[in-house]
């Protein structure tokens, strides 16, 4: 999946992909450092029980202007929990391959 999403991103010119992070904690330094228009996370991620969602949300929103977030969960309460993590658009991961550049593009 990861694979994927980063091809995605790099195959189109009008996106800047800055890197990978693979938990929360690589992700808010990452952001805090690169300073993305976007950020781009998967809902559930290796330290997610580390991390208040609020906490998350305010920490990337110093940083980022949008939050895109995925998950294989299509439901209430992953859309919910995506909202307490700032979620300015939320994507199903199994339309993400359609999806994805779309979403971006229409925040920049």
């Amino acid at each position: 999946m990861l694979r994927m999403i980063r091809r995605l991103l790099q195959e189109r010119p009008e996106i800047e992909f800055l890197g990978q992070a693979k938990n929360f904690a690589q992700t808010l330094q990452m952001a805090a450092e690169l300073r993305p228009q976007v950020v781009v996370m998967d809902l559930h991620m290796a330290d997610e029980t580390e991390f208040e969602p609020e906490f998350i949300k305010s920490q990337l929103l110093r940083s980022a202007q949008h939050i895109v977030i995925m998950s294989v969960w299509n439901d209430e309460e992953a859309r919910a929990l995506a909202n307490r993590y700032g979620a300015t658009s939320f994507l199903d991961k199994t339309t993400l391959s359609s999806d994805l550049i779309p979403a971006i593009l229409k925040l920049g």
